[in-house]
């Protein structure tokens, strides 16, 4: 499967990006918008194509041309304003979407955030963000593609585990970035979680053997 990562020099994204160049099963392409991002992703076997969210859905559809399914891992950052917020996290997501689906695409990942599907849960501090993802989400599901939409919990830079917790509903709780990648790349081609979302946190299951028993609510 060829896979387009969406936010590949964020965090989750470059986990992603180094155990998809290394998977066999699997080739990647990097989205960036600087050449050095384009040659380190091209050093570690990667192809890069030059894109941007805020372009027009014309422009990211060229940039997913061959390419078998889609993996969103973008976001605006705590750094910026809730303008990016919108512009990025919402209006960049479905605009990916609405790209993937003139593509021709039918598999699509999206991170999202935790319980970003229930508005009674959502973190008020950033609350224009869960208003983004909630709403990028409901794209997603009433989309074309075939979709899985991952909702994290708290995010951790520690080693992964290799082991999750992923349901419809869950506890907060958190999560190694290392083992979101694993989680997404796993997620690709496992008709379990086609079609489903879940909140995802680090658990007592092996990755594969917890999205093979996935069971939606």
């Amino acid at each position: 499967m060829k896979v387009l990562v969406i936010g590949a020099h964020g965090q989750i994204g470059q986990h992603l990006m180094r155990l998809l160049s290394e998977n066999q099963d699997h080739s990647v392409r990097a989205m960036v918008r600087k050449q050095e991002q384009a040659e380190y992703f091209e050093g570690i076997g990667a192809e890069a194509v030059f894109a941007d969210l805020e372009g027009k859905p014309e422009e990211l559809a060229k940039a997913m041309e061959g390419c078998d399914a889609v993996i969103f891992t973008a976001g605006s950052g705590g750094k910026t304003g809730y303008d990016k917020t919108l512009l990025i996290d919402l209006d960049g997501a479905v605009k990916s979407i609405e790209a993937a689906e003139q593509a021709g695409i039918r598999r699509f990942i999206m991170v999202s955030a935790f319980q970003a599907h229930k508005r009674e849960n959502w973190n008020q501090d950033i609350k224009p963000y869960y208003v983004a993802k909630h709403y990028a989400d409901k794209v997603l599901e009433q989309s074309n593609l075939t979709y899985t939409i991952i909702r994290p919990g708290g995010l951790l830079n520690e080693p992964g585990t290799g082991l999750i917790e992923a349901a419809e509903n869950l506890e907060r709780g958190t999560i190694s970035r290392d083992d979101v990648a694993s989680t997404i790349m796993a997620a690709l081609d496992e008709e379990a979680v086609y079609n489903a979302s879940f909140d995802l946190i680090n658990g007592g299951k092996a990755i594969k053997e917890a999205l093979q028993s996935f069971k939606k609510e």
